[in-house]
């Protein structure tokens, strides 16, 4: 123990050296919002729980936090101790000096970026206008939702998974808000406080290898429990095999249950039966047709970097493909076509020597030429993958792919961010994500790239959204997508022909952001129009402080019915909608 303590302290005071002499050099140049004072409330020091009122600005919160503590021994009591007390000093070190704003609180959760507790579910919502007939079930959106106060650096996505419900049944509508119950949630609140490393907020520099060592130290002690995964569960949703899974990259999936009434409950970390042995990014991609779910997997310490997988209809998961890369790249979205699975080996990567000389590991590498990778859907190994380079190409996120025979082609539709790590690293420009047509040549291994909105005039960042997803993997003219201004708010969504660039709007309001818009075709097997259905989206009002679900007829871009909702309901990430058939099936 003493050598783990040592060793932290080192790299505590290197870490304080290296500060010192950049102290200068931090400025806060990025394109996220500007600072505000956040009102967490102080926590005693061993809560079981925690039920949080977040206020608009400038209002204090309450809270009521009971107390257990945990059955250690004398042994453990005493490496707890001093652990801790090489923790508060990491941290005192580490707050002399601004943080960036990409690992400030104070920036990250400010506002409704703030997290909320738990909601039991409400009945009988009250609804302006007139919720559509083919509504009938539950939309569930994913999001970040810290349970403790950041004593440290934070970034939105290191928060808690919560998920917010609203089920539609009867002719009525109900919500419910509940955190993902991951193994990290559950050690935490009792604990009554953060202990697991914050993957973006805190793993940087030489505080960001003390900490590691930190927890690993505790798990050398069974001061926490590393062996069921680290992860939050608070990007993506998916309804397969007749189960909500919640997903992080960093994790296996979590299954949880929608119970009759409405409310939420985790039902555990989810393995396939034993069969996934790895982690799963938060993106997989569900056949329309076949019924299938495609995946990957990736390692940002030891080979293999990247794996593919499959899973069938009921579940069986097919063997680990892997895919070849030169190292760590990071993998947040991929594409899937009838035939082939698209995959992206781009300019953003994980080095994690960068920590060793004071930097972030998540690495913008300006050299490296970003590449896509095609690879039939039902092979056995990657050896057939055919690459084609994409110079200067970052997409976040590909809402869609398909084949076009007569040109020998692939289609790729994506956003293309830059500067490529701006949402992870301090940046002096500002973000721009451009709807962009990437077409990958299948006999002359070339491509193209151009934006999908050609009049400069009319150019939006546009991110968050999905095309019909009856149709993914197969040609699409529409894609619904987030405005993503002013960023990192949401004004409202676009909809973007992506044959004719042309595109339509829905703003939200004055002072009023939302999230990503979810379609939902008016009929689940439906062959009518691709356009023939609704959007949902979460939508705040910064005035008023009240939040709402906003229910849009997708082709006249009309709003037909707004839920009011009990509480407020932070911006958050991915969502998914579970039709009523589907919901009686569930495992």
């Amino acid at each position: 123990m003493a050598n783990t303590i040592s060793t932290c302290t080192s790299l505590v005071n290197s870490h304080n050296k290296l500060h010192k002499s950049r102290k200068q050099e931090l400025g806060i140049h990025c394109s996220l919002q500007t600072p505000s004072i956040l009102h967490f409330p102080k926590q005693s020091a061993i809560p079981t729980s925690i039920s949080t009122a977040i206020s608009p600005p400038n209002q204090e919160t309450t809270v009521v936090v009971p107390s257990s503590a945990p059955k250690w021994n004398l042994l453990q009591r005493a490496a707890a101790m001093a652990l801790d007390a090489v923790e508060n000093k990491i941290t005192e070190r580490e707050l002399e000096h601004p943080l960036p704003k990409t690992a400030d609180p104070r920036v990250q959760i400010a506002g409704n970026f703030a997290p909320v507790p738990e909601q039991p579910v409400r009945h009988s919502l009250p609804v302006v206008g007139r919720i559509p007939e083919c509504v009938r079930g539950v939309y569930v959106r994913n999001g970040a939702n810290p349970l403790f106060e950041p004593v440290a650096g934070h970034h939105f996505f290191d928060g808690d998974g919560m998920i917010h419900a609203v089920q539609f049944k009867d002719g009525e509508a109900s919500y419910a808000c509940r955190f993902t119950e991951t193994h990290r949630f559950v050690q935490e609140r009792a604990l009554g406080r953060p202990v697991f490393p914050k993957a973006i907020g805190e793993l940087h520099g030489h505080s960001g290898i003390a900490r590691l060592l930190l927890f690993y130290a505790r798990g050398l002690f069974g001061l926490v429990d590393q062996s069921s995964g680290t992860g939050v569960a608070n990007a993506g949703l998916v309804f397969f095999n007749n189960r909500l899974l919640a997903m992080s990259e960093d994790d296996l999936p979590y299954h949880v249950r929608i119970t009759p009434s409405g409310d939420l409950k985790t039902a555990g970390r989810f393995d396939f039966g034993g069969q996934l042995k790895s982690t799963m990014i938060a993106h997989p991609k569900l056949d329309p047709i076949s019924g299938e779910l495609f995946a990957l997997s990736y390692d940002v310490i030891q080979k293999p970097y990247l794996k593919f997988f499959r899973f069938s209809k009921t579940g069986e998961k097919s063997g680990d493909i892997e895919i070849p890369v030169p190292g760590p790249t990071m993998i947040h979205d991929f594409a899937i076509t009838e035939k082939f699975v698209i995959i992206p080996d781009q300019q953003v990567v994980f080095k994690m020597s960068e920590m060793i000389r004071g930097g972030s590991p998540v690495v913008y590498e300006k050299n490296k030429v970003s590449r896509f990778g095609i690879l039939n859907k039902y092979v056995e190994d990657s050896s057939e993958i055919q690459w084609v380079q994409v110079p200067d190409c970052f997409c976040f996120h590909l809402w869609n792919a398909w084949e076009e025979t007569e040109t020998n082609e692939i289609v790729v539709i994506g956003s293309c961010m830059t500067p490529p790590d701006s949402i992870f690293n301090e940046c002096d420009e500002g973000l721009k994500s451009t709807l962009s047509e990437i077409r990958l040549n299948l006999i002359t291994g070339k491509s193209t790239r151009k934006p999908i909105i050609q009049n400069p005039e009319n150019q939006v960042n546009l991110e968050a959204g999905m095309v019909n997803r009856n149709k993914l993997g197969r040609k699409t003219r529409y894609a619904y997508l987030a405005i993503a201004e002013p960023w990192p708010k949401v004004s409202g969504f676009a909809k973007v022909d992506l044959f004719t660039g042309e595109i339509k709007k829905f703003i939200y309001g004055d002072e009023k952001y939302g999230g990503e818009p979810l379609f939902l075709p008016r009929n689940v097997n439906s062959e009518e129009e691709e356009d023939d259905g609704y959007i949902l989206a979460f939508v705040h009002d910064e005035k008023e402080w009240k939040s709402e679900l906003q229910i849009v007829n997708a082709q006249t871009l009309e709003l037909e019915a707004s839920v009011k909702l009990p509480s407020r309901v932070p911006y958050g990430f991915h969502g998914t909608f579970i039709n009523a058939d589907d919901l009686s099936t569930q495992a």
